[in-house]
């Protein structure tokens, strides 16, 4: 199957300014070097350009084909060199669809294929009419659920299966699928709009801060002056002014932009449930659709702040192991919702109980007034230094006074650090300003480590980190018990690692009782009850009856579809 005829003229365009550009800019440096006449030379490159990008767009719309089979979804591209990948429908995790302004007014749109253990995107289609997209996701997701790594390629009429429907009939021409299961939408979620401008006041973008930072040379044309005289009484010195002139409009930049990049972002968001899948819709000018697996799902994560907290709502993360940090992967399933509503659609998705934390022994508030003590030691001498490049900071001990707030930090930070170790699942809490409550189901552990700094090994405490296929980002982090006794560590360490061999042996019993437990030949995977790797030396044991050593690889769940690499 091709893509949509409007992808032509819509990357001809867009190629040809990139390359006519890049020709222009370079003309005009050549042009100055030999001192000749601009227009002679770039304009001919500036054509030229354009002409040629547009070429090469027909050219890849000409070439480009898709289809998708009974195993494997394929995509044959290149212009100058010809590619062709066959993906796995069972390694499908995420089917996205992205559609901006232009392409909705066109009706056509982005349609992206996530895999388990991929670094990135591992298919896009740009660009499929939109309707054309929705099925392709419907489809991929659907047989994605249905096939099993070590069914074959044929595809055979299910008749008098459990629903009494027929099977999709899988066909190499990219032909109709003979029949198409249907399945009844339930909508989950629906943003509301108050819901949404308390989202967008207490959301913190990062990225706001750097447009905030590139619009900081028309910071001149705000004064502030007069707010500045009338908070200090006799007058603000000129140093003071200039300093909180600029630092007032870049925060307040900031959170103006954050507020609007996050009301474009989840304007008109929805949560439905189709089948075993969550499917969210979202976006102003960018709008985005998209699946969330069920049975992808390896961590579950309950966040508020203190805006948030306050108002009694909470966000509602669902990370699946097709993402890569950075992507939008870690999806929202709810952004913002009443916190027993967030809860509610929590356990929807993992059926956990009520949290009930243990919190870290009384000794790690030390560290952490420690902690904020030379925090505040830090500001201090910041400020001395700059009373003595400026004026007007003559009171710079001044910010000696929040040494009176470290105890009542030190408490906040420890009363919001815990964990609890259930039957079914492990959970994690830490964070103030971004409280984060994680659930872990055992059966989704790939390694379980027990960390101790130099000094964490001073007040005998220790971190333990549940670590899964999920994807890592410097602001989310894995499931991570924090400043908790190193005698609780090691033994909570144990019991994860058999409570994960037991909910794998209980697992593997529902697939075989459903009738799922065929062969299952991966080349990155092995059967549960298989033993872990072990020397050579080492006499094997049964590994259905003990769980594995120390040091030994974590047992795969049979539904995992990550790439089996350990992590780091």
């Amino acid at each position: 199957m091709k893509l949509h005829p409007t992808s032509v003229p819509y990357r001809a365009v867009s190629r040809g300014v990139t390359v006519a550009s890049t020709l222009f800019f370079v003309g005009v440096v050549a042009s100055g070097a030999i001192d000749a006449v601009g227009g002679a030379v770039t304009l001919p490159l500036l054509a030229g350009g354009f002409l040629a990008g547009g070429a090469y767009e027909v050219a890849y719309y000409r070439r480009f084909e898709y289809d998708l089979t009974a195993d494997t979804f394929d995509i044959t591209s290149g212009v100058f060199g010809r590619r062709e990948r066959e993906i796995p429908l069972h390694r499908i995790q995420n089917v996205d669809i992205s559609q901006n302004l232009l392409q909705r007014a066109l009706g056509v749109a982005v349609l992206t294929i996530e895999t388990a253990g991929g670094g990135e995107t591992e298919a896009s289609l740009r660009y499929v009419g939109y309707d054309e997209a929705k099925r392709l996701q419907g489809d991929l997701r659907r047989d994605a659920d249905r096939r099993e790594p070590d069914a074959t390629a044929e595809t055979t009429t299910a008749a008098g299966g459990t629903d009494g429907e027929a099977e999709p009939v899988g066909t190499t021409d990219g032909r109709e699928r003979a029949t198409r299961r249907t399945e009844s939408e339930e909508l989950l979620f629906s943003i509301r709009p108050h819901e949404l401008v308390l989202l967008s006041v207490a959301s913190v973008n990062p990225g706001a801060l750097v447009l905030s930072v590139l619009f900081f040379p028309y910071v001149e044309l705000v004064d502030v002056s007069t707010l500045v005289a009338f908070a200090v009484p006799g007058g603000a010195r000129p140093a003071i002014t200039l300093v909180v002139t600029r630092l007032a409009a870049l925060v307040l930049g900031a959170w103006l932009i954050s507020a609007a990049m996050t009301l474009a972002r989840y304007y008109d968001f929805t949560l439905s449930r189709v089948g075993d899948e969550l499917r969210y819709e979202r976006g102003l000018l960018q709008r985005y659709s998209g699946s969330i697996p069920l049975e992808k799902v390896q961590t579950v994560t309950v966040s508020d702040n203190p805006v948030t907290r306050a108002a009694g709502y909470a966000t509602l993360v669902v990370e699946t192991a097709g993402y890569t940090a950075g992507q939008a992967g870690t999806e929202s399933a709810v952004p913002l919702a009443d916190r027993e509503r967030a809860y509610s659609l929590a356990r929807s998705v993992e059926s956990f109980d009520d949290p009930e934390f243990t919190r870290p022994p009384k000794r790690a508030r030390e560290r952490y007034a420690v902690r904020y003590t030379l925090a505040v030691g830090a500001l201090t001498a910041t400020l001395y230094a700059l009373s003595l490049a400026y004026e007007g900071f003559e009171r710079w001990y001044a910010a000696l006074a929040l040494l009176a707030a470290v105890p009542v930090a030190a408490h906040v930070a420890w009363r919001n650090r815990g964990y609890q170790s259930q039957d079914d699942h492990v959970l994690t809490r830490v964070g103030f300003w971004t409280r984060t409550t994680k659930v872990v189901p055992y059966y989704r552990l790939q390694t379980v480590v027990r960390g101790r700094s130099v000094f964490q090994r001073r007040r005998n405490l220790a971190d333990l980190t549940a670590d899964t296929a999920g994807s890592f980002s410097l602001r989310q982090r894995d499931a991570t018990a924090v400043d908790i006794d190193d005698e609780d560590a090691a033994r909570l360490r144990e019991l994860l690692r058999e409570r994960l061999w037991e909910s794998l042996r209980a697992r593997r019993r529902r697939l075989r009782a459903a009738g799922r437990d065929a062969e299952r030949p991966r080349g990155d995977e092995r059967d549960v009850t298989e033993s872990p790797p072990r020397d050579e030396a080492e006499s094997p044991g049964d590994p259905d009856e003990s769980p594995p050593r120390d040091g030994a690889e974590s047992p795969r769940d049979p539904d995992d579809e990550s790439d089996g690499s350990p992590p780091n």
